[in-house]
């Protein structure tokens, strides 16, 4: 797990948004991308990153 200031001082390498920690990863809403965490170490590479499926970009049912 991440620690929460940590968290709070990261953002998307691409377009500078904010990041969603879930599960091993962080979920770029914006570019639908989820880069990895390695060992409770962010992996904040585009070529590393992996797509989310459209399912998975989609904001939860609920969230505004």
């Amino acid at each position: 797990m991440l620690d929460k200031k940590l968290l709070a001082l990261l953002a998307c390498p691409l377009c500078k948004g904010p990041l969603i920690h879930q599960q091993d990863e962080l979920i770029c809403r914006a570019d639908a991308l989820a880069f990895p965490v390695r060992d409770g170490i962010p992996v904040m590479l585009e070529g590393e990153a992996r797509a989310l499926t459209l399912e998975e970009s989609l904001p939860e049912h609920g969230a505004r």
